[in-house]
């Protein structure tokens, strides 16, 4: 039997993480296989969301590219807009997000805004998009990204996506 690959690693992982009849802010790549795996074999009732309003209640039969492509509206449980999920995820229905990012610390706080020194940052990323959202208001995270030094620090550069911010007791709600 051939050996299993670190991204299969972390998607079996991710898919453990999902539990049946949970709400689940999918994402792309390695979470929306994860979601797959786990609808099919021990969370057939979980609901899938996604950032541009799209809710599923099963895996597209499609291989998708973005999260806009065709068959993911094709079939979907419900098609509306960005607001309306994020508004959901506000009243408090995401139970799970999945996360990704540059750097991740010890306290699961996500960088996804720059490397380095603010004022002249080794590499500039994209922001936050919806993560600091799906960080801040899902019952709980996961963050899916390579496992190497660079990306698993001690301290992120910036906490653009807050987990546990500076550890225990940090979150309002704990």
């Amino acid at each position: 039997m051939k050996p299993y690959t670190p991204a299969e690693l972390m998607v079996v992982a991710a898919a453990r993480e999902i539990k049946d009849g949970e709400v689940v802010f999918v994402g792309m790549r390695l979470p929306l296989i994860a979601f797959a795996v786990a609808k099919r074999l021990h969370a057939p009732d979980a609901i899938g969301f996604f950032e541009n309003g799209v809710v599923r209640d099963a895996p597209s039969a499609s291989l998708l590219y973005t999260m806009g492509d065709p068959p993911n509206i094709e079939g979907a449980a419900q098609c509306s807009s960005m607001t309306t999920v994020m508004g959901l995820m506000q009243k408090g229905e995401v139970d799970l997000g999945f996360l990704g990012g540059a750097e991740v610390d010890k306290y699961g706080n996500i960088n996804t805004s720059y490397v380095g020194d603010p004022y002249s940052p080794e590499v500039k990323l994209p922001g936050s998009g919806g993560a600091a959202d799906i960080a801040s208001l899902a019952r709980r995270f996961v963050v899916i990204i390579e496992h190497n030094s660079r990306r698993l620090v001690e301290r992120v550069s910036y906490i653009t996506s807050p987990g546990n911010g500076e550890g225990a007791h940090w979150r309002a709600n704990e």
